[in-house]
């Protein structure tokens, strides 16, 4: 087993460099086009497209046939597909501009339609006499095993091609996905942008169907940019990761099938994309489950350590006193005792308080700063609903409490500049000392 994965990964065998180069610039391509096809949130014209293939290659067959010529040509097959998967982009894009129909209604039009339309005629084609139609169902599955070099040599002039296009037009792609009529009001050919687009993801559809088919194809082309996505915002590093991810795939399934000769190599080459998914799914900086729940945890023990430095100072501000006590903030702020215990033991470590005689506590200069901070922020939101929000004094701290930990220096001097006031590093006095007994008192802070 150890040599036979040896001869695979250093491309010993002429097939295995074939096979691995042809599906690794599909994924490339594929990967990079797709980006724009999932930010355009058409996800699945891609699996249409496909589907609308069928008929195509099928008719290319069956015309190779009659002008006497073998069938099996492969620039031919592809080229009927490419005829009838723009037909049906077009159709789609109609139906989508010129009539009341939904999207999603179109799509399953568009995708019945044809495909139903493609096996009706390879069932014509099966009963013709003298006619062995048994390898057109590989456009089907994909059969990537049974890739020549000339197969490879139209893939990656194909791919190559799709990729130029798409740093070409790279400025007017971006704006077409996120700003449509923005692009239109300026000027921008949007309508002829939207059909390049398109017909980037039917020449990649196309390529694709001798390697994975045309029911597997569109994986290749959704699968890498939403993997992509759990890593980066950033458009440009999402195409770049999204044909890296892409590339890794097919490169990967296409090893694993030479591993396994009885495995369907497109099913695999699928099955590899979607493993990259999952593990970013869990481990991406940007979307993935992990550094998500990292950075909630993060930031509820930040508000938890403001809430007890707020709390602290307001105790402080009512007993006159620089110290304070957790007998105090459990008596104040009806806390569980063990929870004050904890939470003045967490600030503690992170040097924002210190104990001193007696049981009592005090800040660190550190923590005197960031109370400061946080009181601060928690007022002036509170003074801004009280002022400019109509919200009454006794219902203002929890709607504060929603909104101070989040709140930037910019958003800060903006309120202070929106209320007028002088205020540098004090915080101003409580907004609810303001309440009187007719509107329900308030909780004194």
């Amino acid at each position: 087993m150890l040599e036979e994965l040896w001869r695979v990964f250093t491309f010993q065998d002429y097939n295995t460099r074939v096979v691995m180069a042809g599906t690794g610039l599909l994924g490339l391509a594929a990967g990079v086009i797709g980006v724009f096809l999932v930010l355009r949130k058409r996800a699945l014209l891609s699996d249409a497209v496909s589907h609308a293939t069928l008929p195509g290659v099928i008719l290319a067959f069956w015309a190779s046939i009659a002008l006497g010529m073998t069938g099996r040509s492969l620039p031919v097959l592809l080229s009927g597909a490419a005829l009838t998967g723009l037909l049906g982009m077009v159709t789609v894009v109609a139906l989508r501009r010129w009539s009341p129909i939904k999207d999603d209604a179109a799509l399953a039009i568009v995708l019945s339609v044809f495909f139903g339309a493609g096996i009706a005629l390879f069932g014509m084609v099966q009963q013709i006499e003298g006619v062995h139609a048994a390898g057109l169902t590989d456009f089907i599955y994909g059969k990537t095993a049974s890739m020549l070099i000339s197969d490879t040599v139209i893939i990656g002039i194909a791919a190559l091609g799709v990729c130029g296009i798409a740093i070409a037009l790279f400025k007017e792609f971006r704006l077409l996905c996120f700003d449509e009529a923005f692009a239109a009001v300026q000027g921008w050919p949007t309508l002829r942008l939207d059909l390049l687009l398109m017909g980037l993801i039917v020449l990649v559809t196309v390529i694709g169907l001798q390697a994975v088919g045309l029911i597997l194809i569109v994986a290749l082309l959704i699968i890498p940019p939403v993997t992509a996505r759990l890593w980066t915002h950033r458009l440009a590093p999402m195409a770049a990761l999204s044909g890296m991810f892409g590339m890794l795939g097919a490169g990967t399934g296409s090893a694993v099938s030479a591993l396994f000769e009885r495995l369907p190599s497109g099913a695999l080459i699928v099955l590899s994309a979607s493993a990259f998914f999952f593990v970013s799914l869990m481990l991406g900086t940007e979307g993935g489950l992990l550094p998500r729940l990292w950075r909630r945890a993060r930031l509820r023990r930040r508000i938890r350590r403001q809430h007890l430095l707020r709390r602290a100072w307001e105790l402080r501000e009512q007993t006159g006193k620089r110290t304070f006590s957790a007998r105090g903030l459990v008596a104040r702020h009806a806390w569980h005792p063990v929870v004050a215990a904890l939470e003045l033991r967490s600030a503690r470590r992170a040097g924002l308080v210190q104990r001193i005689d007696g049981g009592r506590w005090e800040f660190t200069p550190a923590g005197e700063s960031e109370a400061s901070r946080a009181v601060r922020n928690h007022r002036l939101w509170e003074l801004y609903l009280i002022t400019h929000a109509d919200v009454a004094p006794s219902h203002v701290d929890s709607d504060a409490d929603r909104i101070e930990h989040v709140l930037d220096p910019d958003m800060v001097a903006e309120l202070e500049e929106l209320l007028a006031r002088e205020q540098e590093d004090t915080p101003p006095p409580s907004p609810h000392r303001l309440e009187t007994p007719t509107n329900g008192g308030g909780n004194g802070r």
